[in-house]
């Protein structure tokens, strides 16, 4: 039926990489949201008016919030398609996020709601109707929900969508509080024991706490969040893949949204090669990114020098002595000016973030090292922080 669904709306359905086609997605997603909730919604409000039933109608309102929340979702991937302009020259992209915390916020405010109906109906209850016909429509609703959680996971999976995985989410959680309202109703239809109340409560508190988890979720790429490590590790092979590159780092991913990710590198390259060839190589590197993984690329190219035996000494002797300090901390950019009296060693030192010694600590603790081993050593030292929290290595 999903597979059906998506060749039936999505035209040119495998090109995922184009940015019509993932609005397209989207807008399919929203739209199935929106027929299959408010569908479920109606029903369930109508039962559980007719039956009294506060979890019934719990469950409901909770459907009639899935049905707002696919239609916050099909206009923030219309937003998020809107083509780049001279205020955001970074396009729209991340409407697509603001949908998402939108959505978590509904979902809160309307299970709190739902939390003070419970309330007042623990403390003043009224018995429930028991009907088959109620429980049927339940365990249909519950089979629907399914259906729909599968739908979203497989359309989230296939755009790569924060936002449609969040509704995926949410109805994971409906097919849970669907099937607790419907066990409490075959309780109470067989035992007598009236746990509507309790169940409604129940839902609204299981509604709530989905609610701040998906805010959560939502908020941190517009906050700026660690790059996927597998985009981390596919920009580092093949850049690294590439003959005349010796060595990569200071990578930083900066993500504006679905299909707009902008990086750079430092990529070092031997410094006796003419600096056109080196150029060159660059360009095919950056442009061999753009095209298959459709990112913004940018390199900046670090000449190093090789086979200079003073240097290769001065780098051995810094590496035992990073090496003693702490293995983490990696350090690169190194050149070595020799004087008459001393010895510059200048380098940069990839901290990580949230290291636990003051980046000041750690040069001091670096040149007095140096300085034990040889009191003409001077070494002028940068810090550079990994934005890959940890998961990129030169």
């Amino acid at each position: 039926m999903t597979e059906l669904i998506i060749k039936k709306f999505v035209k040119d359905y495998e090109n995922i990489a184009d940015a019509k086609v993932r609005e397209t997605y989207g807008k399919i997603s929203g739209m199935v949201g929106i027929a299959t909730n408010t569908i479920l919604s109606v029903i369930k409000i109508v039962i559980g008016i007719i039956f009294s039933s506060i979890a019934i109608i719990a469950d409901g309102i909770n459907n009639l919030t899935d049905a707002g929340s696919s239609v916050v979702t099909l206009i923030g991937f219309k937003l998020a398609g809107m083509p780049e302009d001279k205020d955001h020259p970074y396009g729209h992209a991340r409407y697509e996020y603001i949908t998402g915390l939108i959505v978590s916020f509904i979902i809160i405010v309307l299970g709190i709601q739902m939390m003070k109906e419970s309330f007042v109906k623990i403390i003043h209850p009224d018995p429930v109707n028991f009907s088959w016909i109620t429980i049927i429509f339940l365990a249909l609703a519950v089979v629907i929900k399914l259906w729909q959680m599968l739908f979203y996971k497989t359309v989230a999976k296939k755009i790569n969508s924060a936002t449609v995985m969040a509704l995926s989410k949410d109805s994971r959680n409906d097919v849970v509080s669907t099937a607790v309202v419907l066990l409490g109703l075959l309780i109470g239809g067989l035992t007598n024991i009236q746990l509507d109340g309790i169940l409604g409560a129940f839902v609204a508190a299981f509604i709530i706490i989905s609610g701040i988890q998906l805010v959560k979720e939502t908020i941190s790429p517009l906050l700026g969040e660690a790059p996927d490590p597998e985009l981390v590790k596919e920009l580092e092979t093949m850049v690294a893949g590439y003959e005349g590159v010796i060595g990569i780092h200071d990578l930083v991913v900066h993500d504006y949204g679905p299909g707009k990710i902008f990086a750079s590198l430092h990529a070092e390259v031997d410094s006796r090669v003419n600096v056109m060839v080196s150029h060159d190589l660059i360009d095919c590197i950056e442009r061999e990114v753009n095209d298959k993984l459709g990112i913004h690329f940018v390199i900046h190219m670090d000449p190093v020098v090789l086979d200079d035996p003073m240097v290769d000494r001065y780098r051995n002797l810094l590496s035992a002595v990073m090496q003693d300090i702490d293995p983490v901390l990696r350090f690169h950019d190194f050149r070595c000016v020799a004087g008459p009296t001393h010895t510059n060693l200048i380098f940069d030192i990839v901290v990580p973030i949230n290291y636990n010694k003051e980046d000041d600590d750690i040069i001091s603790e670096v040149q007095q090292a140096l300085k034990d081993i040889d009191e003409r050593i001077y070494a002028v030292i940068t810090i550079d922080k990994d934005y890959t929290n940890g998961q990129h290595r030169q």
